[in-house]
């Protein structure tokens, strides 16, 4: 009964995470009063949002604030949009709730990636103050915050992304502005996806709140199938490799041979799709079983057959939102803007400067101010200078959404150079429109090793810790020594190849095995989840193992 207590109670020393039992007490809780009130639509929404309050407040404690003030200001700011006759008060608007999301975002998120910046580039030594901590402690006369640190809230990059879509749509006349606050809170903060994604557009999600719920036993089945598969991916192909492996090679990448700080990152890979898919997988099933359908947000991603197909398959609601709201607008694939002009020259010069020096900054400015003159001259250079330009800042945008540092940049830039690499391959590779097994078989596996090396930059503590990784895989391989590491973690490398044999299975296998479990007796579920709970636990270690993207 205490544990109970401390589950619903608001005290953030027993956070809600999907893989600790806590959480699951938690929904059987409240899925059991969902069971009695979810007809009654009023009484359903204020409910959910309650509930996804509480979970927030146990994940992140005092920035509720700042989720409820972004759910006051798009509300407003939404029915502000759609009720103005001119549409530039409208344009004016939405530019100023993008704008407040964004300072918002950027103020939690950026504040020391801006500072260290601005100190490397001007030789200053400015230093972050917390300016909410320090009104607070004025406010209340005491010092209860520290004013020199700020902290990231979790999920704020994904709710962030959600209340612009709100504004954008209703500007757009795609949906219309909610009329509760009640149901708006709901749509920004239900409690599945709110700390991880996916990222739920207002236009998707909006129609589905004043529904009637109807849960069919296929539903049923699909949801609970969802939630397994998402605990294996998680506890299973995620930490377990991590905790017995990766983790221990990359700590350290100069005291391991070359050879294993490549296994470790292809045991990244997996770690990283098993992390983030498995919390997107339960987030789906969770939502299903109250009703309530999520986009998908992965499509096997391992499978892709070049750069531009991984981010097809990968985060697909991150890559379609930064496709309709920042890559279409300032041009697409069509033509360049003033904006794609100077962040590129801007983009190039920082980044240039915080991984080399002012010398290489200057030098690859200047390339691309040349490429930017021969552009008003020829229409040939223009236009394939304008087709490339938006996906690489979209790509480079991308980079930096997924964390503060430069070394995220870089990581976004190669993607972003790897596609549009493969836009001028394709046209004179001998296997593009090949349909043999071995092309498509090379074409996977090369893509698979690029997503795969550029992440180095997404895994890496720092720079110079990266410069490890790769001094140790170019001067210490010492392949004589690769089959003792196989066998002394044989136990991690047989769930790799596991991982990665399910990962590729046919669509069809994948169909097939969803369907039969749908199919099934309530008894042989129960059974399944079972067996499933007891594997997963029991290579469960003790140390917590938060998703990998509760920082972003």
């Amino acid at each position: 009964m205490n544990r109970l207590i401390d589950i619903f109670s608001f005290s953030e020393d027993f956070p809600l995470i999907f893989t600790q039992a806590d959480f699951w007490i938690f929904f059987a809780v409240i899925y059991f009063l969902y069971a009695i009130i979810y007809s009654k639509k009023n009484l359903r929404s204020a409910y959910l949002f309650a509930i996804s309050l509480l979970f927030y407040y146990k994940t992140s404690g005092l920035f509720i604030g700042i989720l409820l003030f972004s759910t006051v200001n798009d509300f407003f700011l939404g029915k502000a949009i759609y009720h103005s006759k001119s549409i530039i008060v409208k344009k004016l608007l939405v530019a100023f709730s993008v704008i407040i999301n964004l300072s918002t975002l950027c103020y939690f998120k950026y504040a020391y990636f801006f500072t260290e910046s601005y100190n490397t580039l001007f030789n200053t030594d400015y230093e972050v103050i917390n300016y909410l901590a320090q009104f607070a402690n004025s406010w209340a006369n005491a010092d209860y915050f520290t004013v020199d640190t700020i902290i990231l809230p979790v999920g704020i990059s994904f709710y962030t992304f959600q209340t612009i879509s709100y504004s954008v749509d209703i500007y757009r006349k795609q949906i219309e502005p909610l009329k509760s606050i009640i149901d708006f809170g709901f749509f920004v903060s239900f409690f599945p996806q709110l700390v991880a994604g996916p990222i739920v557009r207002a236009a998707d999600f909006v129609p589905q709140i004043r529904k009637e719920i109807s849960i069919t036993k296929e539903e049923f089945g699909n949801a609970t199938f969802m939630i397994l598969k998402g605990l294996i991916k998680k506890m299973l192909f995620a930490d377990f490799i991590a905790m017995n492996f990766m983790d221990r090679v990359f700590d350290v990448p100069d005291m391991f041979s070359g050879f294993t700080n490549i296994m470790a990152m292809i045991g990244y890979s997996l770690q990283i799709y098993g992390d983030f898919s498995g919390y997107t997988d339960i987030a789906i099933g969770l939502a299903l079983l109250m009703g309530y359908k999520l986009p998908v947000n992965f499509n096997s991603p391992y499978k892709a057959i070049h750069c531009g197909d991984f981010w097809r398959r990968w985060h697909i609601s991150l890559s379609s939102w930064l496709k309709d709201y920042l890559y279409i607008p300032i041009g697409g694939n069509r033509n360049g803007s003033i904006f794609s002009y100077v962040f590129i020259i801007v983009f190039t010069f920082l980044g240039a400067f915080a991984f080399a020096d002012f010398g290489v900054a200057i030098i690859s400015t200047a390339f691309i101010g040349f490429l930017l003159i021969i552009t008003v001259f020829s229409s040939k250079v223009a236009w394939h200078f304008n087709r490339n330009v938006n996906i690489m800042i979209t790509m480079l945008v991308g980079g930096l959404w997924h964390g503060a540092s430069w070394k995220f940049v870089i990581w976004g830039g190669l993607n972003g150079i790897g596609i549009v690499t493969y836009k001028y391959w394709r046209k004179i590779s001998p296997y593009e429109n090949s349909t043999a097994w071995y092309a498509l078989l090379w074409r996977i596996a090369l893509t698979f090793a690029f997503i795969t090396f550029t992440r180095i930059y997404f895994r890496g503590n720092s720079m110079d810790h990266i410069d490890r990784f790769y001094q140790a895989v170019m001067t210490n391989m010492d392949w004589g020594n690769a089959l003792a590491v196989l066998w002394e973690y044989r136990l991690v490398f047989i769930v790799m190849l596991i991982g990665y044999i399910t990962h590729w299975l046919p669509y069809k296998t994948k169909d097939w095995i969803l369907d039969q479990f749908i199919k099934s007796n309530i008894v042989i579920k129960g059974l399944v989840a079972t067996i499933v709970a007891i594997i997963c636990y029991q290579t469960y270690a003790a140390d917590f193992q938060p998703f990998i993207y509760f920082q972003f």
